[in-house]
């Protein structure tokens, strides 16, 4: 990555705009195909899904940006333990959403993206309050709205890839149920 990227206001507003039309089309794809059932099973798959997600993109991000922006909000330490404590968090937080989103029954999916996203947005005020858009040289300038705005859309569209991966993983795990319920009774779910 270049030293001398600069994220300005309005990149962080079209970024935001993506994530937003990428969120249009994603989350009435998921309410089509996770059914209330569906959901209902992948409560264990969403919080490992959600741990691997975000150790994932914390390692990413803290491999790639500590000297250039997360080295001016957190201290040294957390270079080597944020991805394992978002691991840790991001399975708590997930297990809360899912409980969160079954009590809405008629609005599950939309329940737990949606607050995924007021969760980034809270995480972006707090990092605000840290000085991530007046510290680092790369976000010196941009607007505190602008990285609290973006945050909603971004881990709206994070929360959904979670949601699929869940879903993968569910979808997985009953096929092989069903072919070990098959070949417990003799019968061969293999198709001719």
């Amino acid at each position: 990555m270049p030293v001398d990227l600069k994220i300005t206001t309005e990149l962080l507003y079209k970024g935001a705009l993506v994530f937003a039309l990428m969120d249009a089309i994603y989350i009435p794809l998921l309410i089509w195909r996770v059914s209330e059932e569906t959901f209902r099973r992948l409560k264990w798959p969403l919080v490992i899904a959600a741990a691997l997600v975000w150790y994932g993109i914390w390692a990413w991000a803290i491999g790639k940006f500590w000297e250039t922006v997360y080295s001016y909000v957190f201290p040294a330490w957390a270079q080597t333990w944020i991805p394992w404590i978002a691991f840790i968090v991001a399975g708590s937080v997930a297990l809360g959403l899912w409980i969160l989103a079954i009590r809405i029954k008629s609005y599950f999916i939309l329940t737990f993206c949606l607050m995924g996203g007021v969760i980034g947005s809270l995480t972006h005020i707090w990092a605000v309050q840290r000085g991530i858009v007046t510290t680092p040289p790369m976000l010196q300038g941009a607007s505190p709205l602008a990285a609290v705005v973006i945050a909603f859309f971004e881990y709206i569209f994070y929360w959904c890839v979670i949601l699929t991966i869940a879903k993968i993983v569910g979808w997985v795990e009953m096929k092989s149920k069903y072919k070990e319920v098959y070949k417990s009774q003799g019968v061969s779910d293999e198709r001719k």
